[in-house]
């Protein structure tokens, strides 16, 4: 029996741990996410599009995540991009982003260490090498005004557009609540037990 528990706490600490290393290096993450509307493009334009989108981008790991799902475009998708106000564009490509389609979803990582990453005008406007580029996108999307644009056939600048807007840090759990919730997990479970024996 108490080998059993010995056990079972021994899982659930390795558990705890895991989740709070997560936890910790989730939070070294900064998040944007956006709704995309045609009324937000420009110019505006009566698309009956839609789509959401999110951006997670860690400097200290040269890791960009983004994450969208479009649907009811009136023409068909023909890229995709993430600038702000005389940026142009940012990344050299949206790789693999769904062409051709009214409908789809992206998902991608990008490695913002490579010069390859960024958009050729957008790395020589900014050092020339990808720690400027990096930098020069950290800080355009602190600014607030940074977007993603959905092109199409019927709206080659951009049918659906969204601000990204940064989620706020209270919005992913502390190291610590994970914890405690690992460490009362165990603990009603052997209650439990108890009380199914007893």
């Amino acid at each position: 029996m108490r080998r059993h528990i010995r056990a079972a706490f021994g899982a659930f600490s390795a558990v705890v741990l895991l989740c709070a290393a997560s936890a910790a290096s989730a939070a070294s993450y900064t998040s944007y996410t956006s709704i995309l509307t045609g009324q937000q493009s420009a110019p505006a334009n009566n698309s009956p599009g839609i789509g959401a989108a999110i951006i997670d981008f860690n400097a200290d790991s040269h890791v960009l995540h983004v994450g969208a799902a479009f649907s009811a475009l009136q023409g068909l998708s023909t890229g995709a991009n993430i600038q702000w106000s005389g940026s142009g564009d940012t990344l050299a490509s949206l790789l693999a982003f769904p062409l051709g389609v009214s409908t789809g979803a992206y998902s991608h990582n990008f490695n913002t260490s490579l010069d390859t990453t960024w958009n050729p005008v957008f790395l020589s406007a900014n050092g020339g090498n990808a720690a400027g580029a990096e930098a020069a996108f950290a800080a355009g999307l602190a600014t607030g005004t940074a977007y993603l644009n959905i092109n199409s056939t019927a709206y080659p600048t951009g049918e659906i557009r969204g601000a990204l807007n940064l989620v706020p840090t209270a919005a992913v759990p502390e190291p610590a609540s994970l914890a405690m919730l690992g460490l009362g997990a165990p603990a009603m479970l052997l209650l439990a037990r108890r009380r199914r024996k007893g």
